[in-house]
């Protein structure tokens, strides 16, 4: 049994050798911010817990039937200002104090804020432009697009250290989590929506991204490298893509779009005019309305005959893609025509014919 006890502790430190600290050891200062973030937080509640547990262990063994030295616990009072104040006060100063930190890094971390300052020490330089990247969560893997230098890549990206980065982020079918642990905070991607994400490298290195949320077979696998690098590697880096020589035209994205799992890494020296924004609209089919389209015609009051476009425009292998029958095209033979509150009959869009 002794020889068990004596094994225990270095079998713990063994197992925990194996742990990814990320986490606390943050490359970017989003991510600092955040790690601070938690450790002030733990550091607030063990002010509570700790005495609790303490108490806990001393009490029982203070007041134990064992214990023959503790006189008997007969307690002559039944309430006490002193020690109600006491009780409450502390846990209440904590919640106030926890308030105000989670009141201030919620607008100071916002993601869609942009950043204010490089490090702790740093502010950014007035008139820094931030290096815009476009991330599309494809299955199973990560599409990025630089509109700035013309390329794409899959599976892999990089970016100047100390110069602030504008994440837009999609996904082109189900529900998805970009997530660089040195970087910031997980963000989700949603098809047919965009979210962003400002963030800066303070390290050059090579670090791990991942899908934060289940997507499907291939998620395990749905990883990528993020490269910090120095303003000198990062211009090699994009010369390298553009001396792939391969283009990523709409119908090549179609191809890419399909599942696939451990896709390698692949650059593309340019890249389709709108492409992130047909992805984003969900229209990289040239037969299919744009998301922003169809909206801009709902708010002037309905599609009406528009939208018949949709539907008789789409040909066998889009509306396979989208999930619809294959039989053949349809066909719209009539409009409904309702009328008014005055007895005029109105359009399906609602208007007075």
């Amino acid at each position: 049994m002794k020889m068990l006890r004596g094994l225990l502790i270095p079998a713990l430190a063994l197992l925990l050798s194996g742990c990814d600290a990320v986490l606390f050891s943050p490359s970017g200062d989003v991510a600092r911010q955040q790690r601070d973030l938690i450790m002030i937080s733990v550091v607030l509640m063990l002010i509570i817990i700790i005495p609790v547990i303490v108490m806990t262990f001393l009490f029982a063994w203070k007041y134990s039937e064992k214990n023959k030295n503790h006189g008997g616990y007969d307690p002559d009072w039944n309430h006490s200002t002193v020690l109600e104040l006491l009780i409450w006060s502390a846990p209440l100063l904590i919640i106030i104090a926890l308030g105000a930190i989670t009141w201030t890094s919620t607008h100071k971390l916002d993601p869609y804020r942009p950043l204010d300052q490089i490090d702790a020490s740093r502010p950014v330089p007035a008139g820094t432009k931030p290096l815009v990247v476009e991330v599309v969560a494809l299955d199973w893997k990560w599409l990025f697009l630089y509109p700035e230098q013309g390329i794409a890549t899959v599976n892999e990206m990089a970016a100047p250290v100390d110069r602030p980065i504008e994440f837009h982020i999609t996904a082109s079918s189900v529900m998805n989590a970009f997530f660089v642990p040195s970087m910031a905070g997980m963000i989700y991607a949603m098809p047919g929506m965009e979210t962003k994400l400002h963030a800066v490298m303070n390290k050059t290195g090579d670090f791990e991204g991942i899908s934060a949320n289940y997507s499907g077979a291939g998620f395990s696998d749905m990883r990528f490298r993020f490269h910090s690098l120095s303003d000198a590697d990062f211009a090699a880096w994009v010369a390298k893509a553009k001396a792939s020589g391969d283009t990523l035209s709409r119908e090549d994205y179609l191809k890419l779009e399909q599942p696939s799992e451990k896709e390698p890494v692949h650059f593309y020296g340019s890249v389709a005019p709108s492409l992130y924004n047909a992805i984003l609209n969900r229209c990289v089919e040239s037969n299919r309305m744009c998301q922003s389209d169809m909206m801009a015609i709902d708010k002037q009051g309905g599609q009406g005959v528009v939208g018949t476009y949709n539907v008789t425009s789409l040909d066998a292998a889009t509306r396979a893609r989208v999930g619809l029958d294959t039989a053949g095209p349809r066909y719209v033979g009539a409009l409904c025509v309702g009328t008014g509150s005055a007895g005029q009959p109105i359009s399906p869009a609602g208007r007075p014919l």
